[in-house]
């Protein structure tokens, strides 16, 4: 039977590491961490999970902390996660019935937790290639991504990150970013990441004119993080309230994201924000706020799709509810609320018990 190895890269991760291997042993057969630099009590908390510890000097680039990293594993496949990451579903014989399948490489999908303006926690869903064989490695000094040929599977693993709840991030990788486009500056990739985590960092202003040139730069076929990039870029021109813009990227976007949840949702909001900004100019959009959220829930949820948990579920049935209470239809607001609320979404109840 092959044997799966755990690697990972750390530095001052006592908050969170203990409750990441804890979840993540029961996979593997070895643990390998390689620190690169910690000051706190995370090489203790590894060692009694037995981990295999090395050290490494941080360069400012990811891909070659973790290629070192692989280096030490003796394992025949690799799964990679970092500290603040932690298992929901999946067990090791998921692993294992991979393998024995032909060639590729694995991905995990990835909720990543963060806070929304009205401090609601909300997770959006990330696929990630994190499950390789042994030789195979990364590049990319931030943002890393592997090198391979071999197609992509989805694995049945789920796990949950809550790094974007932390302050401080999204500065260290914009350094990191800001300086990789000196070196590249029309890489669409780049553009998009550094857009992105400005927009994170809710520096709307900053982050439009990455945007404006990753639209510009990006090609139509690069149907992942394009599609992403221009959600985002839909909800930072809603901060800005350039709508005439948005109005242009979503007319541009209409038949192409449109298997998309993520898009109708962002496009729904898009038009109430705008219709409210100013309703004289903009009322005639009006039927397309109910019209974008039904479609979401006609598209329902995709993994494969990645995006915001609840685009094509609770969140766009919550929004319905919304739609059909402010225009007076309570009946059909209830049954939207209930619907929502069937998929767990707690404040739906509260706007329930407030109808009349």
């Amino acid at each position: 039977m092959k044997t799966i190895g755990l690697v990972m890269i750390v530095k001052n991760e006592s908050r969170s590491l203990e409750k990441c291997l804890s979840h993540a042993q029961k996979l593997v057969d070895n643990i390998y961490i390689t620190d690169t630099g910690s000051t706190d009590n995370t090489i203790e908390i590894a060692e009694k999970f037995h981990a295999h510890i090395s050290k490494y000097e941080w360069k400012n680039d990811f891909a070659a902390a973790r290629n070192f990293a692989l280096k030490q594993s003796t394992c025949d496949w690799n799964l990679i996660l970092d500290a603040d990451e932690y298992l929901v579903s999946g067990s090791k014989k998921d692993l294992q019935a991979f393998i024995d399948k032909e060639s590729h490489i694995g991905a995990i999908q990835l909720n990543n937790s963060y806070k929304e303006a009205n401090g609601e926690i909300s997770q959006s869903r990330l696929c990630i290639t994190r499950f390789i064989p042994k030789g195979t490695f990364f590049e990319g000094k931030m943002h890393e991504q592997v090198v391979s040929s071999l197609p992509i599977t989805l694995l049945p693993l789920v796990f949950e990150h809550d790094g974007y709840m932390l302050e401080g991030k999204g500065e260290r990788n914009l350094q990191v970013l800001l300086e990789l486009l000196k070196e590249k500056p029309k890489d669409p990739y780049l553009l998009f990441q550094t857009a992105h985590t400005l927009w994170v960092m809710k520096d709307y202003q900053r982050a439009d004119k990455y945007f404006e040139r990753f639209y510009r730069k990006v090609p139509f076929s690069r149907t992942g993080y394009r599609t992403n990039g221009v959600i985002s870029y839909i909800y930072n021109l809603i901060e800005l309230k350039k709508y005439e813009t948005g109005f242009k990227i979503i007319d541009n976007e209409k038949k192409r994201l449109a298997p998309y949840a993520d898009f109708h949702f962002a496009c729904g909001t898009f038009y109430t924000k705008a219709i409210f900004s100013d309703v004289r100019r903009y009322i005639h959009y009006l039927p397309e706020i109910e019209l974008s959220y039904r479609r979401c829930l006609e598209i329902g949820e995709v993994p494969e799709h990645e995006g915001v948990i609840g685009s094509g579920s609770f969140k766009a049935a919550y929004n319905l509810g919304v739609w059909f209470e402010v225009n007076g239809k309570n009946e059909e607001a209830r049954s939207y609320y209930q619907m929502a609320l069937d998929w767990g979404y707690q404040p739906a109840a509260e706007r329930i018990k407030n109808l009349r």
